[in-house]
């Protein structure tokens, strides 16, 4: 008999936390993002909650808005090594971009991590949807839309390629004869596309879970698509259940269409909790952050999703429900945090100031204010009605968010039987429930000729 379905969670990382005013709140340390001891405390809290995994979002570029907020702009790969020196089971979850680097070099910083973690990496495939990076690569401008997802089909396939091109079986290490490794099982790949080319093969062997896993968080009709060819679990951002079930119904489906097992999809939106011992109370911890907001930087984020000036608007009037008349429908290419905004604003026809606390908790993603019943009310309604596989916890501050969810939230879904209160595997295909992918000549013999 089958084992019951169980949520999947990942606590992302935000150096001080996901509310932008969270640098600025007491119960914040802004002083120790650049601390390598910060980041293994928050991996333990994880670690100790049977968290599957920890995620570091990355851009390569400086923000133009940090004079108001705190990014500690730490590589993702290096801190989550430091993160598995403290850890024996979580997953580690990096950012990194298929328009600014290069397969191989990738391929072997997630390959490193990979085998010196035991098996717990991840890769969340991006894009980079901001083109300040453009100069900071010598590009006069940031590719467009198009190009970068045709260019990402490319790097994942050399990259996957990359990782398969040595046996399971290529290492001997028959010291006795003095044979390490079977050159007849390591292959060239030999990739050659439109953006990039590739000979190969890899300098190392696969990692202990084959490769790591395949993560994604585009919403478009190019990231949907490309998620149900590539992505082994998604990260998304949804105010409503309806909209949530919408959204996991068609990945699960564009999955199946490329002949994939949607069970091997793990849809994960966000969650920011505000967590109190009474709704109030969490209520009140909620407005104290928003209270802490500058207006300049939320019209600076407001700005960047809307696509204009947006200064005439007096902070305490209405905002126009016409401003968002060419946000499109949720499946128009990269304009899904668009959409977002533009459902608040005309489901809850809020001030410009309301709109811009609504969104400073967590840039989009549903932020949800109660007790830590509700909070796992609402994460058990979505993932037994077709709107999520599991969560990406983003806590509105660090450490202490973390920690409340960890103690308060966790041991009820737990009793509940929705969450493991042990590891039943060491790798992060273990604990999302994913298979160990065969090397393509495994599957394939005619290609190692």
């Amino acid at each position: 008999m089958s084992s019951p379905r169980q949520l999947s969670l990942n606590a992302f990382i935000y150096p001080s936390g996901h509310h932008e005013a969270a640098w600025r709140h007491p119960d914040s340390q802004p002083h120790r993002i650049y601390d390598a001891a910060y980041y293994q405390e928050i991996g333990r809290t994880a670690e100790a909650a049977k968290l599957d995994a920890v995620f570091f979002a990355d851009g390569p570029a400086l923000r133009t808005n940090v004079k108001h907020n705190a990014g500690s702009g730490l590589e993702p790969i290096t801190l989550l090594t430091a993160i598995a020196t403290a850890t024996t089971h979580l997953g580690l979850i990096a950012t990194a971009s298929t328009t600014y680097y290069e397969p191989y070099n990738l391929a072997r910083l997630f390959s490193t991590l990979d085998h010196l973690s035991g098996g717990r990496a991840g890769w969340n495939i991006v894009t980079t949807g901001t083109d300040l990076a453009a100069a900071n690569f010598g590009l006069d401008k940031h590719p467009d839309h198009a190009e970068r997802y045709a260019r990402a089909r490319e790097f994942v396939d050399a990259v996957v390629a990359l990782w398969d091109s040595w046996e399971d079986d290529a290492i001997v290490l028959d010291q006795a004869s003095g044979v390490y490794a079977d050159p007849d099982k390591i292959h060239p790949i030999d990739f050659a596309g439109e953006y990039l080319r590739v000979r190969g093969p890899f300098n190392a062997p696969r990692t202990p879970q084959g490769y790591p896993v395949l993560v994604q968080a585009g919403a478009s009709n190019e990231g949907r698509s490309f998620a149900g060819k590539y992505a082994e679990a998604i990260f998304t951002a949804h105010q409503r259940l309806e909209d949530a079930q919408t959204f996991y119904a068609d990945i699960k489906s564009q999955a199946q269409g490329f002949g994939r097992d949607p069970e091997h999809v793990k849809i994960l939106p966000g969650i920011s909790p505000f967590i109190g011992d009474t709704e109030e109370a969490a209520k009140r911890l909620e407005r104290e952050f928003n209270e802490l907001t500058v207006p300049e930087y939320g019209l600076t984020q407001l700005e960047n999703i809307v696509g204009k000036s947006l200064r005439h608007l007096p902070l305490d009037g209405d905002v126009p429900v016409d401003l968002f008349d060419d946000a499109g429908n949720v499946t128009d290419n990269g304009r899904s945090r668009l959409q977002v905004v533009a459902g608040i604003v005309q489901r809850e026809r809020p001030t410009v100031r309301g709109l811009l606390h609504r969104l400073a908790g967590a840039r989009g993603h549903r932020v949800f204010a109660g007790t830590p019943e509700q909070v796992a009310d609402t994460i058990e309604e979505w993932f037994r009605n077709g709107a999520a596989d599991g969560f990406n916890v983003m806590p509105p501050y660090y450490p202490g968010g973390l920690e409340v969810f960890a103690e308060t939230v966790v041991p009820i879904l737990q009793q509940r039987g929705l969450f493991r209160t042990e590891y039943t595997g060491t790798t992060l295909r273990d604990h999302f429930g994913l298979p160990r992918p065969e090397s393509r000549f495994a599957r394939h013999p005619a290609l190692a000729q």
